[in-house]
């Protein structure tokens, strides 16, 4: 049977990490599948009503044996017939950013239209398939959850030992990656911060006022971030809302311990290999720092754990996952 994967229309700069995903997935599907893969591009960005009206009539003409729509074009599923269709949701955050007529709009057209018109939805988490339940009723039994994989570009690197101040990287600086929090709770610590994302003045005027010795960058490739994890002493990611938290995956597969959320999708993600600690009390996340440089033991306990807890999230092991879906979209039609 052939499976058409509806890819979202990528622009010239921005997050590319679903594709990267899926590509990786492809790769990785048996070659002794019953299950043939197509990987369909959408011909027009998501933006604004007519363009998202035409992917639709587009992606009605691109049906297949079974359709699998793999994110952030929740709204294609409007235009494909609804047993053959399964529904990647990578997280609800956009329900967090909005008020009023806005927010309910987003909800019928981005959620609950799009989940009540497909056999099945996956969710990247346990934490993103409670919110689609939340906001749309879906049945718990619809959603199934199949993780995000981790890109072929992070492998394993020994730290190199530091004489000079160790290097703490922060991935992202939008309100909930809580660099806000991140900066108060460094503040006086004898470390680099390296902070990847556009930073804004309230950020930067924060960065000063605490004196925090910092570099920045931002759209970089994968090779070059991968570059940044392996000078990092540990990666810090508490995070206060996530679908999933691909950068604790990409520290622990380079070997670098982290700090993250006791909340959210992070401790499902993070298993047992990373320091959690509250993302809302910058005492918790200093002290939480602060062992993991000062403990070499644990610190060690940590980069071992974090090498296994990557293998749940091998492209091997979600490719397995997806086919055994696939195999009950075919044996339902």
């Amino acid at each position: 049977m052939i499976v058409h994967l509806f890819y979202r229309k990528s622009r010239p700069i921005g997050n590319f990490s679903i594709e990267t995903s899926f590509d990786t997935l492809m790769g990785a599907f048996p070659k002794n599948s019953p299950f043939s893969l197509k990987k369909i591009v959408s011909s027009y960005f998501s933006n604004g009503f007519w363009p998202r009206v035409k992917a639709i009539l587009e992606a009605r003409k691109q049906k297949s044996d079974i359709n699998h729509i793999t994110g952030d074009v929740n709204f294609l599923a409007l235009g494909l017939p609804s047993k053959r269709t399964i529904l990647t949701i990578h997280d609800c955050g956009f329900m967090h950013l909005y008020t009023g007529w806005r927010r309910g709009l987003l909800k019928w057209f981005w959620l609950k239209l799009p989940v009540r018109h497909c056999k099945y939805i996956t969710a990247v988490s346990e934490a993103t398939k409670q919110e689609i339940i939340k906001y749309t009723d879906c049945p718990a039994d619809k959603i199934r959850v199949i993780p995000t994989i981790i890109s072929t570009h992070f492998v394993y690197s020994p730290v190199v030992p530091r004489t000079e101040r160790p290097v703490i990287l922060h991935i992202g600086t939008a309100e909930n990656k809580n660099l806000e929090r991140h900066i108060k709770a460094l503040a006086g610590l004898p470390i680099q911060l390296y902070i990847v994302g556009k930073l804004n003045p309230p950020q930067l005027s924060l960065l000063e006022q605490h004196q925090i010795d910092y570099q920045h960058d931002f759209n970089l490739s994968d090779d070059a971030l991968h570059q940044l994890y392996k000078k990092s002493s540990l990666v810090l990611f508490s995070s206060t809302l996530e679908g999933f938290g691909m950068p604790i995956l990409e520290a622990q597969a380079v070997g670098r311990p982290v700090v993250t959320s006791n909340i959210s999708s992070m401790p499902y993600v993070a298993g047992d290999a990373a320091c959690l600690v509250d993302p809302y009390d910058t005492q918790s996340i200093r002290a939480g720092v602060e062992k993991i440089l000062a403990d070499a033991a644990y610190r060690n306990e940590l980069i071992e754990k974090g090498l296994k807890n990557i293998e749940r999230f091998s492209a091997a092991e979600v490719a397995r996952q997806y086919e055994a879906l696939y195999a009950e979209v075919a044996a339902n039609l």
